[in-house]
C-alpha cells in the first residue's frame, strides 16, 4: 500500500490506527474523510486536539477531570453536593454516567483504573492512599464501589473493602447492584452478570 497513497496520508492512517477499537479499514476511511473534508475543520479539530494537554487537568481532591484553570472539582466545591457519601470510579468519564441518572448526590473519587497485572497496573498506580485519606478528613459515611462488572473491577472492589477493613476504618460500603439488562436473554448473559442477577434477586 505504501506505493499506492502519498505518505502524508499513510502517516494520518497509522495514527489514527493507534487510537482504541480502531481497526485498519476504520483508520483508513476516517483519514480519506479528513483529507476531503474541509480545510478549516481540519484545522478545527487540529487545535482542539492540541489544547487537550495544556486545558485539561485533574482535580487532585477527587481526580475528575477539570479545566486547567480550575483547582478543584465543582462536583467536589458545590454545597449541595453531600461529602460523606462519596463513589468510587474507575475513570473520569464513568462520572457522566452516575450524573445522567439525577439520582446521585454525592461526590466521587476516580481511581485512575483498574487492578490488571496481565496489564501491568497494581494497586499502587491507583489513587487509593489518596481516598483513604478522603475518609478521614470528610468524615466519609458511606463509600459506594462503583467499578465495573468485570473481572478486573470486581478484584479492585475486593481489594479496596480489604484495605479499608485492615485499617480498621469503620464505614458502611455498598456496591451497584448487578443484574440483567432489560431484553437480554439469559443465554446471551455472561457469567458475572448472571452470578450477580441470582445474588440480587427479590422476592416477589
Amino acid at each position: 500500500m505504501s506505493q499506492l497513497l502519498p505518505q502524508a496520508l499513510l502517516t494520518a492512517i497509522d495514527e489514527i490506527g493507534k487510537l482504541p477499537g480502531v481497526g485498519a479499514r476504520t483508520a483508513e476511511r476516517y483519514a480519506y474523510y479528513l483529507l476531503r473534508a474541509n480545510q478549516s475543520s481540519n484545522e478545527k479539530l487540529a487545535r482542539a486536539i492540541t489544547a487537550l494537554g495544556s486545558g485539561v487537568s485533574y482535580c487532585p481532591k477527587t481526580f475528575a477531570l477539570v479545566d486547567a484553570d480550575q483547582e478543584i472539582s465543582p462536583l467536589y466545591t458545590d454545597p449541595s453536593r453531600d461529602k460523606t457519601l462519596v463513589a468510587v470510579v474507575e475513570e473520569p468519564l464513568d462520572i457522566i454516567a452516575l450524573e445522567r441518572t439525577g439520582q446521585f448526590r454525592g461526590t466521587y473519587h476516580v481511581l485512575g483504573g483498574a487492578i490488571s497485572p496481565i496489564d501491568g497496573i497494581g494497586p499502587e498506580q491507583l489513587h487509593i492512599p489518596e481516598l483513604l485519606n478522603r475518609i478521614a478528613e470528610d468524615t466519609v459515611e458511606e463509600l459506594i464501589i462503583a467499578t465495573n462488572s468485570s473481572v478486573e473491577g470486581e478484584s479492585t472492589a475486593l481489594f479496596l473493602q480489604r484495605q479499608i477493613e485492615e485499617q480498621g476504618i469503620s464505614i458502611k460500603m455498598s456496591r451497584l447492584a448487578r443484574g440483567l439488562p432489560v431484553g437480554v436473554d439469559l443465554e446471551y448473559a455472561d457469567q458475572i452478570t448472571l452470578s450477580h442477577a441470582l445474588e440480587g434477586r427479590r422476592i416477589l
